[in-house]
Order: structure tokens, then sequence, then C-alpha cells
């Protein structure tokens, strides 16, 4: 690991902007060294690398993406169509350091729980949210076993959805979905397989990941489309909750075809 890569794996405060895309966090040491920089004006890229002391390559990916994200904007040098300037564009709404957000949302999550809710995925909700920020805030990922648990309850459900045409299958997940109150089911697109799912019950108030945090339920439809497919099914979460989306989608496709049993 390089000295750049360790920095930007290091615990760092996140910054949270406001852009024509919507909500962008910072969460690299880097990235909001570059921002500090530019707080005070404009700078070219030769300056950013200079005084960020990162590698060119390095300080020009990162700049490529903030620019992508709304969170920079960039102009040319008339006068030099080499040298390329960059400026803060989006709306800087504050910053909370990694152990303060997960601290901050882990106190929401208890101190907005309604014992008298009568609403029993409520309280189970609250329950698992809780338990995953404390450990996320203790650096522990509980991913691989909720994944798991995800898979060994799909395969219970792929018996009961077999034979089933792939119309029916989706039409019997929407409705799981919304009788266990795990979210609203919708299917986005069907070349390839996409299912976005509204009010997630895994993931909907967690803190900003960064990235996908929906382990449980990517389990569960990677069992019950292998058992649809008869193939080694790939399910990737390509938007989440804790990635900053309103939603979470899975795209899904057949992998290699599994051997008989």
């Amino acid at each position: 690991m390089t000295e750049s890569e360790g920095a930007d794996r290091a615990p760092t405060e996140v910054g949270f902007f406001r852009t024509p895309l919507g909500l962008r966090v910072v969460d690299s040491p880097t990235r909001g060294r570059i921002l500090g920089l530019l707080g005070n004006g404009e700078l070219a890229f030769e300056e950013i690398v200079e005084r960020t002391e990162r590698a060119k390559s390095t300080v020009s990916v990162h700049l490529r993406e903030l620019v992508a994200d709304g969170v920079l904007g960039s102009r040319n040098d008339p006068d030099d169509g080499r040298r390329k300037y960059f400026h803060i564009e989006a709306e800087y709404l504050g910053r909370l350091s990694d152990a303060e957000r997960l601290e901050a949302d882990l106190g929401r999550l208890l101190t907005d729980y309604d014992p008298a809710d009568p609403d029993s995925a409520v309280f189970y909700r609250a329950v698992l949210r809780s338990v995953r920020v404390a450990l996320l805030g203790g650096g522990i990922n509980i991913d691989p076993i909720l994944h798991a648990a995800g898979r060994g309850l799909g395969r219970g459900i792929a018996r009961t959805f077999a034979d089933l045409t792939i119309e029916e299958l989706l039409e019997a997940l929407t409705g799981f979905w919304s009788r266990h109150a795990l979210g609203r089911l919708k299917v986005a697109a069907t070349a390839p397989l996409e299912l976005v799912v509204y009010d997630c019950f895994e993931c909907m108030d967690l803190p900003y990941l960064g990235r996908p945090a929906c382990a449980f339920e990517s389990g569960l439809l990677t069992a019950v489309f292998e058992g649809h497919y008869g193939s080694a099914a790939l399910i990737e979460e390509t938007a989440c909750y804790a990635m900053g989306s309103g939603y979470c989608r899975f795209v899904i496709e057949p992998g290699v075809q599994m051997p008989a049993a």
C-alpha cells in the first residue's frame, strides 16, 4: 500500500455538499484537502498537485470524480489550453467525523423508536439497525453473516416458488416484500432484470457508508434466483440508501449453469 492509499483509508471527517445531482458526501482525506484548498478560490491543476503532495495521476482521478459528482467545476485557461482551473461548485452543508456520525445515527435510531407503535416490523427494524450501526462504530462488518442468513432464507423461499414463470416469480416476490414489511419492491427493467426497493427494511436509515449495505436482501435474492435459473445467479446492488440514493437497486443475471444434484 502506498502512503497516499493509506491516507485515503484513514479515519476522516465527512463533508456534505448539495449539488444539482443531489446530496454528495466527501469522506476521503485527499478530497477533503483539495476542497480545503479550493475554499480560498480556484486553483490550477498543477497548484493542487503541488499543495496536496500527491501524484498527478491520483489528484487527476479525484478531481475528475468530484467534477462528475457536481462538487467541483472547472474551466480551461483561455491563453493556455493545456492549463485547467478548478473551483467548488456545490453548496457546503457541514461535516461530521466518522465517530460522531455513527454515534449520532445510533442515538437517533434509539430515541426515534416509539414503544407504543403496534407495528412489530418497526421494532425489529430499529433493533437490526441499532446493532449494525453499533458494530460499524466498533469497526465490525457483519455483512457476510447477513448475506449467509439471507441465502439460507432464500433457499426456503425458492422451494416455495419452484416452477413459477419469471413473471409469476416477480409477482410473488413483490407480495413477499410487502407482506413482511421489507419495503416496496418494483420491477424497473427486464433486460437485464432490475429490481428496485423503496423504504428498504435493511438500510433505509443507515448512515452514509459509500457502499451497498443490503447484504441480507442480496443473499436472499441470490438464493431465490439460483433456484429459478438453476444457475449461479449474479446479483449486483448498484444503488442503495447507504450510498446516498433514495432506493435500492439490484441487477440480476443468470451465471454459470450449476451441476445437477
